[in-house]
């Protein structure tokens, strides 16, 4: 999984809870991605085995909205994502290091 600055805002978002399903709507709200940038890494991230979506089971009429469709980390995505997001924290870290106080890099 290529951990694209939008992936990593959902991964940390749905990493928060993980075990709480969350619904399109409230991830972007979370992470501040429009629907354009959030469905595509669902997407993606359901192809490579690190998410799971189901519809609830909701009568529209009755909800007076449409079903939603909530999304789920895996046990592996949760691992994977907890990996991937130390690493792109150790990077950053090491990174920062090699700036100067301006923040001009070191080279």
């Amino acid at each position: 999984m290529r951990l694209t600055v939008p992936v990593a805002k959902v991964l940390s978002a749905l990493l928060a809870e993980p075990g709480a399903p969350r619904y399109g709507l409230d991830l972007m709200r979370l992470t501040g991605l429009s629907s354009g940038t959030l469905y595509p890494v669902l997407h993606r991230l359901r192809a490579a085995g690190w998410l799971v979506a189901d519809w609830e089971d909701v009568d529209p009429v009755a909800a007076g909205r449409p079903a939603r469709r909530y999304y789920r980390l895996t046990g592996e995505g949760i691992r994977s994502a907890r990996l991937a997001l130390a690493e792109l924290r150790a990077l950053v870290s090491v990174e920062r290091a090699g700036a100067d106080p301006a923040g001009a890099p070191a080279w």
